[in-house]
Formats: structure tokens, sequence, C-alpha cells
């Protein structure tokens, strides 16, 4: 294990594309590979951190990861994290909702995260599941991780979202002097058999991006709801699922980027 973890945010600002259960399959996928892991939730929404059972994490009192990242000096992770069977969980907290108001006046308010995680060990993998926008806590995942993992969906609306998050990149790089990599898009949701809209956009991505990242697929499985429902990624849950290893392959790929 190496001293500092791989830093991964799952990042795109349109809503309903899968983001979360992405970011924690992923988790369980690297789980299962043997990784240790620490799965992040940076959404004030608190979407993922209900997905892994803790729905009463995210009304707790302080100390919590909205304290934590407004004066991230004064707390360390490890006194937040909480453990799952599966991986450690960082949730979120429902006082994150007026954390981006506090961050816009506050000094580097777009790298409380970078500061936070700074001496974080112990971990093979962090995992951040972004908000669904580009406001300043995804500009803190994206800074921190410095990876990126972009969630699709196989609609013509995700063209647009895409080239947004590609534009929030460059300017962070720009404006940071940060090096961000894009490292893997997962196209979310694909339900087969595939109308025109789906089939065009698969062409779409993998003509766009196969030749500069891995585009994997995740079919359109009730059974990866029922796992989220339930608290796990699918490989925490007693059913099995025909996505498993697609997922795991994921999961090879960043252990390969990481060594």
């Amino acid at each position: 294990m190496s001293n500092k973890p791989y830093r991964l945010a799952v990042s795109n600002q349109k809503g309903g594309v899968g983001k979360s259960t992405v970011a924690l399959n992923i988790a369980g996928a690297l789980g299962e590979r043997g990784q240790n892991v620490l799965l992040v939730d940076l959404d004030p929404q608190g979407y993922l951190t209900s997905g892994v059972g803790l729905d009463d994490e995210y009304t707790t009192p302080s100390p919590n990861l909205n304290d934590a990242l407004k004066a991230p000096g004064e707390h360390a992770v490890d006194d937040l994290v909480v453990a799952h069977e599966e991986f450690d969980v960082l949730p979120a907290n429902i006082d994150m909702f007026s954390l981006e108001q506090e961050l816009v006046s506050g000094m580097r308010g777009r790298e409380r995260l970078s500061m936070l995680l700074e001496d974080v060990t112990g971990y093979d993998f962090l995992v951040v599941d972004c908000p669904p926008s580009l406001g300043l806590l995804t500009d803190n995942a994206l800074l921190a991780c410095e990876n990126v993992l972009i969630p699709a969906e196989a609609e013509d609306t995700s063209i647009r979202a895409v080239e947004l998050l590609f534009k929030q990149i460059d300017s962070l790089e720009d404006n940071f002097g940060a090096s961000i990599q894009e490292e893997a898009l997962v196209v979310s949701n694909v339900d087969y058999p595939l109308d025109g809209e789906q089939q065009g956009m698969l062409e779409w991505f993998d003509d766009t991006f196969s030749d500069r990242i891995p585009v994997f697929e995740i079919r359109s499985r009730a059974v990866i709801k029922r796992a989220f429902n339930a608290g796990h990624s699918i490989f925490g849950h007693d059913e099995e699922c025909d996505q498993a290893d697609e997922l795991l392959r994921i999961a090879d790929y960043f252990i390969e980027e990481q060594s």
C-alpha cells in the first residue's frame, strides 16, 4: 500500500446519471479486489450516505463533514469516518446545504477538501462522490483528487454536460496550476435493446473518448437499485448481478493506474 491513497472524484453536474450508484459500486468493486477504500460523500443531498445505510449520520450534530470543511485544520478525518462492511465512509451532513455560501467568502474556499485529506493515510483509494453541480464543492473534489471518473447516460443531454465539466477542469487548471486528469467514462443505466438515441450516444462516447480514456458500460439492472436501497454495493448484496464483471474491470483499471 502506498502512503498516499489514489484519489478519484466521481463527477458530472447533470443529475440523474447514476453518479452516486457508480461511486458506491466502484468502491465496492475495489473492496472486492482487496483494496482499502474510503468513500466520501461530498453531496449535501446525502444520497450516497443514504445508499450505504447511514441515514442517521446525515443528521448527526457536530463534529461532521460540514464542520471539517469549514475548518479543516481543526478536524481529523479519522474522527469522522464511519465503518461499513465493504469500506469506510465519510458521510455527508444536512448542514452542508449552506456550506458553499460560506466557502465563497472564505480563504482557500476551493481547497478545503485538499487540506482536510492532506494527511489521510491507510487507504489505497479515496472515492469522492461530487454534487450534481459545478459549484465550489465540486471544485474542491476536482482539486483534491486530480483524477476524475465521469458517469454519464446514453442520452443527448450528456454531450453538453461533459463539455461543461471539461471547461470547468480547464479553468481550475489555469487558475490553480493543477493537473486534473479525466481517467475514465462510465455510461450507466444502458437499457437493451438499444433505441436510436442510446445507440447514437454510445457511438459518440466511443468516437470521442476511446482514443483518450476507457469507456465502460453498466447496463440497467433492478438488482443494482435493490442493493443500493439495502445499503450495499452489488458486491455486498445477497443477489448476483451480471454487471459485476464490468465493475471489476473498472476496479482493475484503477488499481493498475495506482501502481
